[in-house]
């Protein structure tokens, strides 16, 4: 199977611009290059900050854009969404029983489990008894390696000021997890605005540049000299999946460098 992440389209009222760039026409740009140069991709996965301030008329904005993609559509909640108006325009997206927009999906030889870690109010993540109750019954459910996609990343990226608003308390998570670390053979996650790959506790990690704006890479910073923002080419993913590999490409889609043969 093949499959697009992108992540963090920060979509504004009106399609206005933010941080000096534009988010819907940066997404429009996306969508139409995975479009045309992954057509035979099975789905389009987002992991969340799908608005900037969670407005209705940002979400009609990401509905318009989205209605192009002929493919699956797979959405889950970041801090800056508000999930009862995610849910009204885009009403075919999945909840649990307690309202979460958390579920479940085949991917190939792989379960992919949609996670929220959205908190009205806060900009860092949560995720609470219940959500964790939930994500542990699909874990138990089932006998196939699994794929989490998230938002907030439950582990230190080392940029200070992004630590501080990833998910805070963690024990839900690592309970629901637990025993199940060896099974999870991929976490996607969004927030950071950055490409980073790597594992924690044995498990793979990846996120990637949002499409609109990204975080510069300041290791050094004090999280309270506020998050280092920057202007830098904007990403998407192509994820292929075997039983035997999670093989990820990453696409800077605005790039128009021209194409050469390498000899010698």
């Amino acid at each position: 199977m093949k499959f697009i992440h992108l992540t963090d389209t920060h979509l504004v009222a009106g399609g206005g611009e933010l941080y000096g760039s534009n988010p819907k026409k940066r997404l429009q740009q996306a969508v139409a290059h995975l479009m045309a140069h992954q057509p035979d991709a099975e789905a389009l996965v987002i992991t969340g900050d799908l608005t900037h301030q969670g407005q209705a008329d940002a979400y009609a904005q990401l509905r318009e854009v989205l209605s192009s993609v002929t493919k699956p559509l797979y959405l889950i909640p970041g801090n800056h969404d508000h999930r009862d108006t995610l849910k009204a325009y885009f009403p075919s997206t999945e909840c649990d029983k307690n309202g979460f927009i958390q579920y479940t999906k085949d991917f190939g030889d792989y379960l992919a489990i949609f996670l929220d870690t959205n908190e009205p109010g806060v900009p860092w993540g949560v995720f609470c008894d219940m959500r964790g109750a939930w994500l542990r019954e699909q874990l138990e459910a089932s006998i196939k390696p699994v794929m989490l996609f998230m938002h907030h990343p439950f582990f230190p990226i080392g940029i200070h000021s992004m630590d501080a608003i990833s998910l805070r308390e963690t024990a839900a998570f690592r309970a629901a997890i637990a025993g199940f670390e060896s099974r999870i053979r991929q976490v996607f996650f969004g927030h950071i605005h950055r490409p980073i790959t790597g594992s924690y506790q044995g498990m793979p990690f990846f996120t990637l540049k949002g499409t609109n704006h990204q975080v510069a890479l300041e290791l050094h910073a004090d999280a309270d000299e506020g998050i280092p923002g920057r202007q830098e080419a904007p990403q998407y993913a192509v994820v292929q999946l075997t039983a035997e590999q999670v093989l990820i490409h990453i696409e800077d889609f605005l790039e128009d460098s021209p194409r050469f043969t390498l000899k010698g």
